[in-house]
C-alpha cells in the first residue's frame, strides 16, 4: 500500500489545477503545494506519504461525523423526517434549494442540512453542545483536537450567508435551536484542525462497522453506519458527487480546506490533503490520487 500511495502522490504532485478556496481569506493563504495521502485499514494499520501530518481545517467533512452522532441519538427514521436524505440538485450553500423544497434542507451534507443537524445536538448551553461536538470528533480521531482560531475568525466574519440560511430554515420549522448560536458552533466545528492521517483513521471507523480500528472504541452504532455512507454516496462531493461515484465507486466526503475522504467498507479508508479545489469545491489532486489508488486495488464497490 505504501508504494501505491507514494506513486499516486508522485504522479500528481506537479498537477497545478484548481485554486484554494478564496471566499474564506485564511484558506486562500495556505500553501497550494501541500499534498499528503494516508490509508488506514480495518486492522488499524496506518500508511502515509507526503504532508499527511500537516494540520488543516476539516471544513465540510465534519458534517459526516456530526451526522453520525445525531443519527445515534434520534435514529435514522427521525433524521429522515427532520433533515432528509436526497440530493438538492443545487450548490451546497444554496438558498434556492431550501425555498424550492418548502423549507426542508433535504440532506445533512449541504450547509442547510448540516446546520440543522447540529441544531439537533442536545445541550443547555453553547459550551455543552460544543463539548459534545469536539468530543465526538476526538473519538473518531482517537486523540484530542483543537480549533484553528485564525480560520474560525475568518469564517465567522464571512458567514452571513449561512446565518441567512439558518434563519430561513427556522422560519419553516426545520431548525431546532437558536440559529445564531448554532451557526457559530457549526463554524467552529468546520475550523477544527486535523491531518490526512487523522482523517483516514476517522473514516476507517465507518469501514470497521463503527469501531475505531486504532483505539478499539465504538464511535457509532453499526446499524447507523450504512445510512451515513449512503449520504456520502449521494452528496459527499457537492455538485460532482455523481461523477465521483461513477469513477471511484466508494463513499467520499470533501471539504474546502483541501481534505478528501474515501471509504471502502470492510477494507480501509483513504484520505488526502491538497488545498487547490475544482469549481465544485473538491481537491483536484486528492480526487486524482485517491481514484488511482482505488482503481489499483479494486476497491470500487460496484465491481463484481
Amino acid at each position: 500500500m505504501h508504494s501505491s500511495l507514494a506513486q499516486a502522490r508522485e504522479e500528481y504532485a506537479d498537477d497545478h489545477g484548481g485554486r484554494n478556496a478564496s471566499y474564506i481569506p485564511a484558506l486562500a493563504q495556505v500553501s497550494s503545494n501541500l499534498f499528503g495521502i494516508a490509508a488506514v485499514s480495518c486492522n488499524g494499520d496506518i500508511v502515509e506519504v507526503g504532508d499527511a501530518e500537516v494540520p488543516f481545517a476539516i471544513e465540510s467533512i465534519s458534517k459526516v461525523f456530526s451526522l453520525a452522532y445525531v443519527i445515534d441519538q434520534i435514529g435514522h427514521r427521525e433524521l429522515l423526517s427532520k433533515i432528509g436524505a436526497n440530493p438538492t440538485g443545487e450548490p451546497f450553500n444554496s438558498v434556492m434549494a431550501v425555498e424550492l423544497h418548502h423549507g426542508k434542507p433535504l440532506n445533512p451534507l449541504v450547509n442547510a442540512g448540516a446546520m440543522a443537524t447540529v441544531s439537533l445536538i442536545p445541550g443547555k448551553t453553547p459550551d455543552d453542545i460544543w463539548n459534545t461536538i469536539i468530543s465526538n470528533l476526538e473519538a473518531f480521531a482517537g486523540h484530542s483536537l483543537s480549533v484553528d482560531e485564525e480560520i474560525y475568525h475568518s469564517e465567522s466574519e464571512t458567514n452571513q450567508h449561512n446565518r441567512g440560511i439558518a434563519w430561513l430554515l427556522k422560519s419553516y420549522g426545520y431548525f431546532y435551536n437558536d440559529p445564531d448560536m448554532i451557526v457559530d458552533l457549526y463554524t467552529r466545528m468546520c475550523s477544527v484542525k486535523i491531518t490526512a492521517r487523522d482523517l483516514a483513521v476517522m473514516g476507517a471507523c465507518f469501514c470497521n462497522g463503527g469501531v475505531n480500528p486504532v483505539t478499539g472504541k465504538r464511535v457509532v452504532k453499526d446499524t447507523n453506519v450504512p445510512p451515513v455512507l449512503a449520504e456520502m454516496c449521494m452528496s459527499g462531493l457537492y455538485d460532482s458527487t455523481g461523477t465521483w461515484m461513477y469513477e471511484a465507486g466508494v463513499p467520499g466526503k470533501s471539504g474546502v480546506g483541501g481534505g478528501l475522504l474515501a471509504c471502502a467498507p470492510g477494507k480501509l479508508a483513504l484520505a488526502s490533503y491538497s488545498p487547490p479545489l475544482d469549481v465544485a469545491g473538491n481537491s483536484v489532486r486528492g480526487q486524482k490520487a485517491l481514484n488511482r489508488i482505488i482503481t489499483e486495488h479494486g476497491l470500487n464497490l460496484f465491481l463484481s
